[in-house]
């Protein structure tokens, strides 16, 4: 159970820094790794807006990674995989 609290945030405040949001292909991707004990759990949410709503995507992996930084550019790159991959199907 505390793992579920730690991945959805349940789990107390994370000291984790604002990465800023990259735009890609029309999407918005903002990189937000989650503190997993003394590693970063892989995690972004994407965004774009469609018909006038903003669509929103929870990417969350089970990849770790020792620093922050890492993390994020990982983040980026998964959320860029998934949106090539997939487009906007994410949304549905």
């Amino acid at each position: 159970m505390s793992f579920l609290k730690k991945l959805f945030g349940g789990g107390g405040g994370s000291s984790a820094p604002s990465a800023p949001a990259e735009t890609y292909q029309g999407y918005t991707i903002f990189a937000e790794p989650i503190k997993d004990g003394g590693t970063w759990r892989i995690s972004a949410r994407i965004e774009k807006e469609i018909a006038g709503e903003i669509k929103a995507h929870q990417l969350v992996r089970a990849d770790t990674l020792q620093s922050y930084e890492d993390a994020v550019k990982a983040s980026v790159a998964k959320a860029q995989m998934l949106i090539d991959q997939q487009g906007d199907l994410i949304f549905e």
